[in-house]
């Protein structure tokens, strides 16, 4: 599938460069860069081009696009899984699947005592958003009033913004998380509507997508990103950033799969860490103005990230993820600080 892949990445980005020079466009990093600066879309041709761009010159574009559109400042999120255990959903990455033979901690949703606790302790370190998380194709109503209340704790005792990522909720469970206090809704398309079947069949891509409008519809900040290395192709990688595009995100998760013993993709191999800054520059060019976040898979980075936020990406999970390592906010902390970035959102 991979290689398959890579020869139809190439033809495509061949045939888009052809078109593009036929029209009497000259197409390079520099062009398309002022188009972006300029406030006009990158075009899914233009993104194909930049697959094959010298990488070293795309990141440095990706990151005047950066501090043009969002300037110096760096948004860090922590993460609480919030329910967890086998989940009725059959995502092929995913620990949690009903397709998994993976062991994974099974709880019911957390109390308030415990979430206000964890809250209070990631507080006045830098971070600006807190997201529960939960296992499950849809959090039902009794456990989302568990959950309005957990917001309302939060809110209460920290300076951190509530987020949520309960499954497929609808717009009246949207007001009601809302209403609590949640500012910001997480549901990942995970990748192209083309290849979304290969990955999961217990929900489609227009159930995802629903939420994503309904997230637009009731004024909830949207978090809306998917998952590489998955045997996805490049166009299906683009394809993915201009659906999520459409939705206005305020900010895109970049996953890299973490292959685990038991899952569908468990021998599935890390992309590698070049691969991953292209994506994120590329995503940069097409969604410039939101936060462009390096999420799971980041404990297989040699630098833990540096390169990618000097290449156009600006925010990050902090901490452990719900499943999987991640990186200690202390050395996150040090790292942007270094690089020049300030804390906030």
């Amino acid at each position: 599938m991979l290689q398959n892949g890579l020869t139809y990445i190439q033809t495509s980005s061949t045939l888009a460069m052809d078109e593009r020079l036929k029209r009497g466009i000259d197409m390079n990093i520099q062009t398309i860069k002022e188009h972006v600066l300029s406030g006009e879309d990158v075009t899914r041709e233009e993104a194909l081009f930049l697959v094959d761009a010298d990488l070293l010159e795309l990141q440095q574009a990706a990151d005047e696009i950066r501090r043009t559109f969002c300037g110096d400042s760096f948004d860090m999120c922590a993460v609480l899984s919030v329910r967890g255990g086998r989940c009725s959903e059959n995502c092929k990455y995913c620990s949690q699947s009903s397709c998994s033979t993976a062991e994974v901690p099974q709880f019911a949703t957390r109390d308030a005592d415990f979430v206000r606790e964890d809250a209070k302790s990631h507080a006045h370190m830098g971070i600006s958003h807190y997201c529960q998380v939960a296992s499950g194709r849809k959090m039902g109503s009794s456990d989302i009033d568990k959950v309005c209340e957990n917001v309302r704790q939060i809110t209460t005792h920290t300076d951190l913004a509530p987020c949520v990522s309960l499954g497929l909720l609808t717009k009246e469970d949207l007001l009601r998380l809302k209403e609590a206090g949640v500012k910001r809704i997480h549901n990942n398309l995970e990748t192209s509507r083309r290849y979304f079947p290969s990955v999961c069949t217990s929900h489609t891509y227009d159930e995802k997508i629903e939420v994503l409008k309904a997230a637009n519809e009731v004024g909830l900040e949207l978090c809306s990103g998917g998952i590489f290395g998955i045997g996805e192709t490049w166009e299906d990688r683009i394809d993915l950033a201009l659906e999520v595009r459409k939705y206005h995100p305020t900010s895109v998760p970049i996953n890299l799969l973490h292959p685990v013993k038991g899952t569908p993709m468990g021998d599935y191999p890390v992309l590698g860490e070049e691969e991953l800054a292209r994506i994120i520059a590329i995503f940069r060019f097409l969604i410039p103005k939101a936060y462009i976040r390096l999420a799971a898979g980041r404990n297989y980075l040699e630098d833990t990230g540096i390169a990618c936020f000097q290449g156009g990406c600006n925010a990050s999970i902090t901490g452990d993820m719900v499943t999987v390592r991640g990186v200690s906010i202390e050395q996150d902390l040090k790292n942007i600080e270094a690089i020049g970035y300030h804390l906030g959102a």
